[in-house]
């Protein structure tokens, strides 16, 4: 299975994901939305900053889901995973956002890469999804004609 997962770019993540500065990205939802139990370890995550092209993938290393209860339910993980997902000293000191939540999901990355750059489309997936899993990514690839 492939996934596109896009980032917000201000964050500035995917130089990170190559950089193996961060290693794990957390999705963390209020409802059950990809990606929950539609990943698994082997699988291929492509990643993009909103508004700009796909280009870097990674490896499905290892995945952790998790209902939370309470908000307390993910203190544990956070303060274990807390530098490989690459949470912001303000995420941390003010969990605020996370008072909602009650899934999270931790995907490992492994063997980060650059990929050719390519352009996605999102018809009938919503504009605001940050998270779209399919069979294959060719799926996706926006094909213009030129």
């Amino acid at each position: 299975m492939h996934h596109l997962a896009i980032l917000n770019p201000k964050r500035k993540l995917l130089d990170k994901i190559l950089s193996g500065e961060k290693t794990i990205e957390s999705r963390w939802y209020v409802h059950k939305i990809a990606p929950w139990g539609k990943i698994t370890a082997g699988d291929v995550v492509y990643f993009k900053d909103a508004g700009k092209h796909v280009t870097v993938h990674a490896t499905v290393h290892k995945v952790i889901q998790k209902k939370l209860q309470t908000p307390a339910d993910a203190l544990p993980f956070l303060k274990q995973f807390a530098k490989q997902i690459q949470l912001s000293e303000d995420a941390l000191a003010n969990l605020e956002w996370l008072h909602k939540k009650r899934y999270m999901i931790l995907i490992f990355l492994s063997k980060p890469q650059k990929t050719q750059p390519f352009s996605i489309n999102k018809q009938g997936y919503g504009s605001a999804c940050a998270w779209i899993s399919v069979p294959d990514i060719e799926l996706l690839k926006e094909t213009r004609k030129k």
